[in-house]
């Protein structure tokens, strides 16, 4: 496919525009993680909500920084993602929710932490056999 100019263009494109999406994502977390600071300084009031909020923030700009570094977004990143932004959600309005609510948000987070295990199992005991090539792929 490297004998049609348009296409290679058209890869480098795509690269530089998901460079820049990237970048405004990680400019955009950080701005939410400062005002977030800020406004714990302001109330001198630091709660669980909030420092896992900050997590979540990290969460992001880790994977932003595995992104940009590697070219590869791995699935497990998301997922973790998820799994912090459900108990932050049962524990900021636990009062709102009635019991079965709160258990299907925990068995939802439990199905996304057995997710992860069997992706990660997954990946050691079943790698790719092409991985070489799909990283060579990648790079082109």
């Amino acid at each position: 496919m490297d004998h049609f100019p348009a296409l290679k263009s058209l890869k480098r494109s795509i690269r530089i525009t998901e460079v820049i999406g990237l970048i405004i994502i990680a400019l955009a977390t950080i701005i939410a993680g400062i005002q977030e600071v800020i406004v714990m300084v302001q109330n001198m009031k630091v709660t669980l909500g909030d420092l896992l909020l900050l997590f979540l923030y990290l969460e992001v700009l880790a994977m932003v920084a595995i992104y940009l570094d590697s070219g590869k977004l791995p699935i497990r990143f998301p997922m973790y993602i998820a799994i912090i932004a459900l108990a932050r959600y049962l524990i900021l309005d636990m009062k709102n929710l009635t019991e079965w609510q709160m258990i299907a948000v925990a068995a939802t987070m439990l199905m996304i932490a057995f997710a992860v295990i069997i992706i990660r199992y997954g990946h050691l005991k079943l790698p790719y056999t092409d991985r070489q090539q799909l990283e060579e792929n990648l790079k082109k």
